[in-house]
């Protein structure tokens, strides 16, 4: 992708938080220290800006170089998935941290692949809140202890969880039965029954010898922005 295309992208997105009420040109100019004029200019096309000066709209902003490229093309160079003509689908596992923030896992974060049955993966309703279509869907993240323990009997430490992340949603899966969920906590993710009281998110566990939390939803955020995925397989040690 040409330098020129990630500008005119980086202008894109900053006109789409100028058009939401999260940003002006004047707040820009101060955060980067550049004259107003100067981010005038760049943001109705009569200048570029230097590498250094696209350094600086990226950290005040809270984007990286990725956020500016196309998805599907981020998509088809960082796949690691060999392709699959037989009846089984490859996902891959990875840290529980990386499944709760990255919307596409690279080589260098994944733990192992497994195959699952395309035929029951297929069957799987999605659910999704906001934006996800440029999240890798399914991704599996094996528990450790503490979390596994605060999930039994129907999880125990070790298991390793097949994760829907189009399915971001509170609504029931199935009539009369909680869905249980990888929440995105301090950007790691917890395994929890989730319930809303407001404008916070109650955790609960299965053992009751653990504590029931309550996390704020910061403001301007969703439950789906919390909810990394639906625990949609459970698959044990033995």
């Amino acid at each position: 992708m040409k330098f020129r295309v990630l500008q005119d992208n980086l202008r894109n997105t900053l006109w789409e938080r100028i058009d939401e009420g999260q940003l002006t040109g004047l707040r820009l100019a101060q955060q980067t220290g550049f004259k107003q004029a100067h981010i005038s200019n760049f943001l109705n096309r009569k200048r570029g800006l230097s590498l250094e000066g696209m350094d600086k709209v990226l950290v005040v902003q809270h984007l990286s170089v990725l956020d500016l490229l196309d998805p599907n093309e981020v998509n088809k160079r960082a796949s690691i998935l060999p392709p699959s003509d037989d009846e089984f689908q490859n996902v891959l596992m990875t840290g529980s941290k990386i499944a709760a923030t990255q919307a596409l896992i690279t080589s260098m974060h994944v733990q192992d692949i497994l195959k699952f049955k395309k035929n029951f993966l297929k069957k799987l309703r999605p659910e999704t809140e906001g934006d996800r279509r440029h999240w890798e869907r399914f991704v599996i993240v094996k528990i450790d202890g503490q979390e596994g323990t605060s999930m039994q009997p129907r999880l125990m430490p070790g298991a390793t969880l097949l994760i829907d992340r189009h399915y971001n949603s509170l609504k029931p899966y199935r009539k009369g039965e909680f869905n249980m969920y990888a929440v995105r906590k301090d950007d790691d993710c917890t395994i929890r029954y989730v319930e809303t009281a407001g404008n916070h998110l109650i955790l609960r566990p299965n053992n009751p010898s653990f504590p029931v939390e309550v996390m704020t939803m910061d403001e301007g955020k969703s439950v789906g922005d919390y909810l990394v995925g639906r625990v949609c397989h459970v698959g044990m040690e033995v």
